[in-house]
């Protein structure tokens, strides 16, 4: 799929942010076990979840593509580091 297939294609889209909020909420709880948790953008990862529930008549989608695109390959990549 490439960014203008996902922009017309709302149920994707929807679905996208729904699993980005999940992600950013598994994020926010282990910060509040462990604030120091090594996964590099894990601030970001919370705020973007916050954007994206409280904020949800804002959200780009550029920047979400960015994200699915850019960011969550390398969180991937941390997550599977640290499975090991």
């Amino acid at each position: 799929m490439d960014f203008f297939a996902y922009k017309k294609d709302l149920k994707t889209k929807k679905a996208i942010e729904r699993n980005l909020e999940i992600i950013g909420e598994a994020v926010k709880r282990i910060l509040d076990i462990d604030e120091h948790f090594p996964i590099e953008n894990a601030r970001q990862i919370v705020n973007t979840r916050n954007r994206i529930i409280h904020d949800y008549d804002n959200i780009s989608d550029e920047v979400i593509w960015t994200i699915v695109t850019r960011e969550l390959p390398k969180l991937k990549k941390e997550v599977d580091h640290l499975l090991k």
